[in-house]
């Protein structure tokens, strides 16, 4: 929880309930901020798997505003269950994607652990140390702003769904709404999705003038909205009146019975950031961050408002989906999902 501490402004900790901590350094103006994470593989390609990994680590410091990390630690548990011919062949991947991932997020991996287990598990620890302006509280939020969701929502349904081409019980709960054609390509962009930084939304937020953010992850996006609001020093509440979706897994969420995905409960993994941002600067935020020059597939929504409350958040009784097309499908857009401004 953001805890005030005198008169400074930026002289501030945030320990358990967000997510990175931050504890002011006893070097004067300078502060620690550090998150960790881990999980067991969701995807079948070990160098995706790799790359998802270390951008979920990420992610934390970079709902804090901060784009740039000092160091890097990987944390790996290798199965008991695999061969060593799978070993061989499988580990060394994930760690390239870990690797590679930390890279173009401008840092670098220079040790950790590693064990054997059951189970196999991937993940890190990120660190930087940094000035009060390189990094952004998560408690600004007041009434007025508008909240902005930077990656689709349905990862978890996405990989579950193309998980169940296999499982004839499952697919035949979902096969009236979803073609398999279309799972494997919600399964591409949920993978794809996944394994983006949020570095450019995290520089971003410094351009446009952000007032708190979170990342979208195992408490789906209600759950960390909830969270996000409980943070702030001002009486507000979240409104969530628009839900980007990857294509189809709306309906795969409703005919299975399972997810919560319209309710906002399903869990994501390497989600969007959550961004509490100015109404004036919400839509030139969205412009910009589909801008060519950060390169292919970000995009952002305008979701809902912050408007006088009780540190709440909630999802409107019927909320506006908003279907996003994966990437490589044919099927044209409807010009009216497309646009940046909500339904309020």
């Amino acid at each position: 929880m953001a805890v005030p501490d005198g008169s400074d402004p930026t002289n501030r900790t945030l320990g358990i309930g967000m997510d990175s901590c931050v504890i002011p350094l006893r070097h004067g103006g300078l502060s620690l901020v550090q998150t960790t994470d881990f999980f067991y593989p969701l995807v079948e390609d070990p160098y995706m798997m790799g790359r998802i990994a270390c951008a979920n680590v990420l992610s934390d410091l970079y709902a804090m505003g901060i784009t740039d990390c000092d160091n890097m630690l990987m944390l790996l548990s290798v199965s008991q269950k695999m061969s060593e011919e799978e070993r061989e062949k499988i580990m060394p991947l994930m760690v390239k994607g870990f690797r590679d991932a930390a890279e173009e997020g401008g840092t670098s991996v220079t040790g950790g652990h590693t064990v054997i287990n059951p189970w196999i598990i991937i993940g890190g620890v990120a660190t930087v140390v940094c000035q009060p302006n390189e990094f952004i509280m998560p408690d600004s939020a007041i009434p007025g702003d508008v909240l902005v969701l930077t990656k689709p929502l349905g990862t978890q349904v996405a990989v579950n769904a193309h998980q169940w081409l296999d499982n004839p019980e499952k697919w035949n709960k979902i096969k009236l709404v979803v073609s398999k054609e279309e799972v494997e390509l919600a399964y591409q962009e949920a993978m794809f999705s996944m394994a983006m930084l949020n570095r450019t939304a995290a520089g971003l937020m410094h351009t446009f003038n952000a007032h708190a953010a979170t990342d979208i992850t195992g408490f789906g996006i209600l759950g960390h909205a909830q969270n996000l609001a409980k943070q702030q020093r001002s009486e507000v509440s979240f409104v969530i009146h628009n839900l980007p979706i990857i294509a189809k897994m709306a309906a795969v969420s409703k005919a299975s019975g399972r997810f919560g995905l319209l309710q906002g409960t399903s869990s994501e993994t390497s989600g969007g950031l959550l961004i509490c941002l100015p109404r004036e600067q919400a839509a030139r935020f969205c412009a910009e961050i589909k801008s060519p020059k950060y390169g292919e597939g970000h995009q952002a929504w305008i979701i809902g408002i912050v408007e006088k409350g009780n540190q709440t958040a909630r999802i409107i009784d019927k909320p506006r989906i908003i279907e996003v097309m994966p990437r490589g499908a044919t099927i044209l857009l409807d010009n009216s999902n497309t646009s940046p401004e909500p339904l309020l």
